[in-house]
């Protein structure tokens, strides 16, 4: 190899070598929010089984937020009840679709949003898969009960909160591999691509 070979391939290697670095930091961030958002999620319906299930609602601000435990085998507002199995499939669609995705993450802001979907599709399909009537059917538990709304879960606030950051990402044109696109439809890399 000539030298002008070494000296132009270096810095190529070393700014390869950067962006594998890069990437391996952001995998353990998704992660560990998944990981936060599940044990929240999973060690507040353990709670609230244990001390409020069977007993009247709990008033946190008056009648416009309340505290009551539910089995929900459908989907928001308990739609689609007969549909238990599908619903466990796309959460088990949206995990494997994650974690294959976590392979180009660069942003840490997608990185915080995906971690937050995986953390509530982790929760949910726990409760899928492991209350009664088990086998992908359990019923889901809920328990934070907005007036006029449907009862809710930490594993449902987190996959909502991580959507709306999905989203907003999305139209702010940021990709999880840290670029940006251009108006033009191009892309450039991301000024600051590890701390996105």
């Amino acid at each position: 190899m000539t030298e002008t070979q070494q000296t132009t391939g270096a810095p190529a290697d070393a700014a390869g070598a950067r962006g594998a670095v890069r990437g391996k930091r952001l995998i353990p961030v998704l992660f560990a929010v998944a990981a936060l958002a599940y044990l929240l999620d999973l060690g507040s319906k353990l709670l609230v089984v244990a001390k409020l299930e069977h007993h009247d609602a709990v008033q946190v601000i008056g009648t416009l937020l309340q505290l009551r435990v539910i089995r929900n085998r459908g989907a928001a507002f308990g739609y689609g009840e007969a549909m238990t199995i599908i619903f466990s499939f796309i959460a088990a669609v949206v995990i494997v679709v994650i974690v294959r995705l976590a392979r180009k993450l660069y942003s840490v802001r997608w990185a915080l949003a995906l971690g937050l979907l995986l953390g509530g599709a982790l929760g949910n399909l726990t409760d899928r898969l492991f209350r009664a009537p088990g086998g992908f059917q359990g019923g889901v538990v809920d328990f934070i009960a907005p007036a006029h709304f449907a009862v809710l879960n930490l594993a449902d606030v987190s996959i909502c909160c991580g959507g709306f950051l999905v989203v907003l990402l999305a139209f702010r044109g940021l990709d999880p591999d840290g670029t940006v696109h251009r108006s033009g439809g191009g892309r450039r890399p991301s000024p600051a691509r590890s701390q996105r």
